[in-house]
């Protein structure tokens, strides 16, 4: 279970990618703290007390005027990115529990142009996949770790492609690219039909690997992400998705009018690409 919490400090890594990082330090060593705590708890209940005491300062930040200004520094467990645009920030979290379900803590906080609106995430742990043909609300999130995201579009046509990790499954890691949108009446939801492939259309994009593998998935530039193709260890084990890993091949999803548009077997050396 120590596996489901420590590995989103890699999202420390790539929170840097957007936004205005500034510092308050009583705050972020507050928060360092708890999560060092919560990181060394051996009992549930003491996961759940440390856990709301984090959701309590999370929440009073994302509801604040300088969400968008400031970034909390030095977390290493906690997830912080913003669009370059500034109009949406996400801040996300686990919680690993032995005798229940983990869980996923997640905000996205929305600068419309008049105040900013915030949606507060949870979604327990989950072995199955999200179904990459169905639109989902903050009332049926499915649940990810989000790292990096792009803005594009405009008006009512104005979306944002989020890369997300699943690790609520100990044999299974998934990640995800999801577009999301605001509806005129702001609600929030998670993806669109924009994806083509060989395959039937999609509103989403998994990858579904071994957790013992080492999977890329990242933007290329604004209008390509670029991945790792995976394929079964053995032609036998196919559909075994705990079975499946890289071949050192990659493909990639390019934006062309709107859709995003799968190339299998592509060079990222290619300028052009």
């Amino acid at each position: 279970m120590k596996r489901k919490f420590f590995i989103i400090s890699f999202l420390a890594l790539v929170s840097g990618i957007c936004g205005v990082s500034q510092t308050s330090p009583d705050t972020s060593v507050t928060l360092e703290n708890l999560f060092t705590r919560l990181s060394l708890a051996t009992r549930d209940a003491d996961r759940l007390r440390i856990n709301d005491s984090i959701s309590v300062i999370i929440d009073n930040y994302a509801r604040s005027d300088s969400a968008f200004t400031h970034k909390f520094t030095g977390l290493r467990y906690l997830g912080q990115i913003t669009s370059k645009d500034s109009q949406l920030k996400i801040i996300t979290w686990n919680l690993a529990l032995d005798e229940s379900k983990g869980k996923y803590f997640c905000y996205f906080i929305h600068n419309n142009g008049r105040k900013n609106k915030v949606y507060r995430l949870e979604s327990s742990f989950d072995n199955k996949p999200p179904l990459i043909n169905k639109q989902y609300t903050v009332n049926d999130w499915y649940g990810a770790l989000y790292y990096d995201l792009r803005q594009y579009g405009k008006g009512t046509h104005q979306h944002w492609v989020l890369l997300g990790l699943d690790i609520s499954d100990p044999d299974i890691t998934r990640k995800v690219i999801e577009v999301i949108s605001f509806t005129p009446e702001e609600e929030l939801i998670f993806g669109r039909n924009f994806f083509r492939s060989k395959k039937t259309p999609g509103n989403r994009v998994l990858l579904e690997y071994s957790s013992k593998a080492v999977v890329t998935l990242r933007f290329n530039s604004d209008k390509s992400i670029v991945f790792d193709h995976l394929v079964p260890v053995s032609a036998s084990l196919t559909g075994k998705r705990e079975n499946y890993g890289p071949d050192f091949s990659l493909d990639a999803y390019n934006l062309e009018k709107g859709n995003w548009i799968l190339e299998e077997n592509v060079d990222v050396r290619n300028p052009k690409k």
